[in-house]
């Protein structure tokens, strides 16, 4: 408990002095530097703490060897690209400078992160004396010598949380706990995982802590992904390589609908959040693609492509799930009601899961999770060949502050998941309908609802609980409660409007 609160007042802190270099640039440039700084001394301590283990071991003459380092995913440091060095230089004009130049170092010296790195710190526009002061105070976070406590990584989450909290900054993060219930429910514990859109990486970031909770290991998953916007690729390579996650988003950023930097490839797991509706998707220049197995989707709107796409990269026993508006479990437009209706009926949706509003930070929009299974009758899970669960979720959650909800990890995310789990009859849990939460429908029923998936429609009302009071005691005393509330209102106007009269104003 101590460490957690020590942890968050670090964040928290490095967070406030750290805004002060907002007034100087403009959101996005201030992201990138301090985002920049987190990561550069997050491998300088990882080199370190390798560094001191190397000196002490029984061949300390390999100290200064790349390999030593590399051989156990640790990037390798040059000495004009270390901390001490920095640090050393906070205080002088220089210090922007200095940076640049262990930018540099770092990316040439690690083939992984080349072109990767923000190298602008010497530019004029950034006021040297406060980007010092954000130096000395990174500098007072030390991973060295703890490898336990993931205390930059979680520092760098944190201001992927508080950026994506903006009204521009919401395209690359994606809200923990949604990640969280996605990972819970197809659970990757090992293969090929894919993320189309994955912005910052938090769907791989949150599957490797699946595998970590659950003695499994981080090797036994290859991760994929890709995504357009060249900052926000940027920034999932160092998310990663913070992590120490080895990764596959490409050689650059690319538009998965245009130009597929993993085109060919199938995956065991898919985790996405598309952005939703999205109008301009290219879908003019598509119409013969080959992914649109059951529709060609309307060029005004991509989330039938999105799924249509996630499918087809599936292979046929991989199973995904990934966030859509809620639009598109009821849109009556011709192509997009054909394409559902062509997905139910090849049972290819396994489950729908209604989640609260407020979930996101920069959008009202309703949404949905999908899960799609490409294979319903694998040998160690219930046969559920012609099914689909329904879950609404809508009443779980809490709200975090005055605009965003959030799901608890102990209860929201486990209910949602082992009731999933039960349907699927993979944990010991018996599988029941509830009423007003889940249900599971046949194809058939969701034929007679017109191909509908929105969860409200199948598994109803929530039953309520029978308080023992007769019909007609509890309807005496309602209205005895209407009578004095009426009469209670009706003698406070009379107050008011004596109050008015002595104050002269006629009524």
């Amino acid at each position: 408990m101590v460490e957690k609160t020590k942890e968050l007042n670090i964040e928290r802190d490095l967070w406030q002095a750290a805004d002060k270099l907002r007034g100087s640039m403009d959101e996005s440039e201030y992201r990138n530097v301090v985002l920049g700084l987190i990561f550069l001394k997050y491998v300088s301590d990882s080199f370190e703490e390798k560094r001191d283990e190397i000196l002490n071991s029984d061949y300390p003459e390999e100290v200064e060897e790349p390999d030593a380092y590399l051989a156990e995913n640790i990037f390798w440091v040059p000495k004009e690209a270390r901390w001490s060095v920095i640090q050393k230089a906070a205080k002088t004009p220089q210090v922007g400078e200095i940076i640049d130049n262990a930018m540099d170092a770092i990316e040439k010296n690690n083939n992984s992160l080349r072109g990767v790195l923000n190298k602008n710190y010497a530019s004029p526009d950034i006021d040297k004396t406060r980007l010092g002061g954000v130096v000395d105070l990174v500098s007072n976070i030390s991973l060295k010598g703890d490898g336990k406590l993931d205390l930059l990584g979680r520092v760098y989450e944190y201001f992927l949380n508080k950026f994506g909290s903006g009204k521009t900054g919401g395209e690359f993060y994606t809200p923990q706990s949604i990640v969280k219930t996605l990972v819970e429910m197809i659970e990757p514990y090992k293969g090929r995982i894919y993320d189309p859109c994955c912005g910052s990486g938090g769907m791989f970031v949150q599957s490797g802590k699946f595998v970590q909770e659950h003695q499994g290991r981080i090797g036994d998953l290859s991760i994929y992904g890709e995504e357009s916007n060249p900052t926000t690729w940027k920034l999932a390579k160092m998310n990663l390589a913070i992590r120490r996650i080895d990764n596959n988003l490409g050689q650059h950023q690319g538009d998965t609908f245009t130009n597929d930097l993993h085109k060919g490839e199938r995956f065991d797991f898919i985790l996405a959040n598309p952005p939703f509706n999205i109008k301009d998707w290219s879908g003019e220049k598509l119409r013969e693609d080959a992914r649109w197995k059951y529709g060609v989707p309307p060029v005004g709107n991509a989330n039938y492509a999105w799924i249509q796409h996630i499918i087809s990269k599936l292979t046929p026993d991989g199973k995904a799930g990934f966030v859509l508006a809620n639009g598109a479990l009821s849109t009556s437009t011709k192509e997009e009601y054909a394409i559902r209706k062509a997905i139910i009926e090849d049972d290819k949706i396994d489950a729908i899961v209604a989640i609260p509003d407020k979930m996101f930070y920069t959008t009202g929009i309703p949404a949905s999770l999908w899960f799609i299974d490409m294979d319903k009758s694998s040998d160690n899970e219930r046969k559920r060949n012609g099914e689909t669960l329904f879950i609404d979720a809508r009443e779980l959650g809490e709200m975090l502050d005055r605009t965003h909800r959030g799901f608890s990890d102990e209860e929201d995310i486990k209910k949602i998941a082992d009731t999933y789990h039960a349907y699927r009859g993979t944990n010991d849990k018996e599988y029941k309908d509830i009423a007003g939460f889940c249900k599971v429908a046949k194809i058939e029923d969701i034929a007679k609802n017109d191909y509908v998936l929105t969860p409200g429609r199948y598994v109803g009302l929530a039953e309520k609980e029978d308080d023992g009071e007769p019909y007609e005691v509890k309807m005496e005393r309602l209205t005895s409660e209407l009578k004095e509330q009426f009469e209670e209102s009706n003698k406070l106007q009379a107050e008011i409007k004596e109050v008015l009269k002595e104050l002269g104003y006629e009524i």
